[in-house]
């Protein structure tokens, strides 16, 4: 069974940093994009950062010059290190991937469970 696993959420002071961590685990042949989007009360859940299998990243407008994604392929992990936190940065995090599992031929998109941040004083 192939799953995303988040970690490393919580509650920060304005200003402070967290870094989070998703490991897939399973029988995976390969993993191609990475993700993490991020969904606030009331609001829809939008991208946030993006890494592909070669290192290539993006990231949203709001979150650039603060957030890094970064990711680990012996380890199967991705990461968001999060820097100069602001109270709109409070949502819950949740870890995407497009994963080909062992023996198949097609990609199939997984999601985390989510982590919650919380960014307040």
């Amino acid at each position: 069974q192939v799953q995303l696993v988040e970690s490393g959420g919580g509650l920060v002071q304005p200003g402070g940093s967290l870094r989070l961590s998703c490991a897939a685990s399973g029988s995976i042949s390969s993993i191609n994009t990475m993700d993490w989007y991020r969904q606030a009360p009331g609001k829809q859940r939008e991208l946030v950062a993006g890494i592909t299998s070669g290192g290539i990243t993006t990231y949203a407008d709001s979150v650039k010059g603060r957030f890094t994604i970064s990711r680990d392929n012996a380890k199967n992990t991705v990461y968001l290190q999060m820097n100069s936190l602001k109270p709109e940065d409070t949502a819950v995090y949740y870890c995407n991937a497009g994963m080909i599992g062992l023996g198949q031929v097609f990609e199939t998109e997984y999601w985390g469970q989510g982590t919650q941040v919380t960014v307040s004083s």
